[in-house]
């Protein structure tokens, strides 16, 4: 399995080279319009970055009283029972930072999500290379990941000038919360008939 800082490497390879690319066409297509789209460009990029640096600071500040109060831990306890059922016939440690991952995908504190997934998924591994049901489980979780606080997308459409950008959060919390929910039914179907292949194999 590719590390962290491979996987890092290698996504900046693919957008250096998206990027030399995209330049290289554009060069050839409109050549005067090159230039002022480059300077546009990069001047859109630097008042994105620093409108998204503000945001950021207020929910990160509100993610910490939340961390404060104990309001993440308290999430992490509540899904302990849920993860246990999901997640059958794992070790403490597992259930621990699953719980973590889960709670901080929830609350939209993404620091925190990365690495507990990251040591949940370690830690479930049985056999280098292969990734068992509960890994996938936890993947398909992660990638369609139910949001309470959609922070990223609320701090984007306020970057962009909207006039009520918290009003995503009812859809994307349905939206969310059937992704995830379809993504568990057809996970387990999924390792269900792979079990069954298994045995009819041997």
């Amino acid at each position: 399995m590719p590390s962290a800082r491979e996987i890092e490497c290698s996504m900046n390879i693919v957008f250096v080279a998206l990027t030399l690319l995209s330049l290289v066409f554009m060069t050839f297509a409109a050549p005067t319009a090159a230039l002022p789209s480059m300077i546009s460009g990069v001047t859109d990029a630097v008042v994105l970055a620093l409108k998204l640096t503000a945001i950021y600071a207020v929910w990160l500040s509100v993610l910490k009283m939340a961390e404060a109060t104990g309001l993440d831990r308290k999430l992490s306890r509540a899904l302990r029972p849920v993860i246990r059922r999901i997640f059958k016939g794992e070790s403490e440690r597992s259930y621990d930072h699953i719980s973590v991952n889960l709670a901080s995908n929830m609350l939209g504190m993404g620091g925190a999500t990365t690495p507990a997934a990251i040591e949940a998924m370690a830690s479930m591994c049985r056999e280098e290379g292969k990734a068992t049901d509960n890994m996938l489980m936890l993947l398909v979780i992660n990638a369609t990941s139910i949001q309470i606080i959609p922070a990223t997308v609320i701090a984007l459409r306020a970057a962009a000038g909207s006039a009520n950008a918290a009003s995503v959060f009812l859809p994307t919390l349905i939206a969310t919360s059937c992704a995830t929910g379809i993504g568990m039914i057809l996970a387990k179907v999924c390792a269900s008939a792979s079990a069954q292949k298994e045995k009819r194999g041997k």
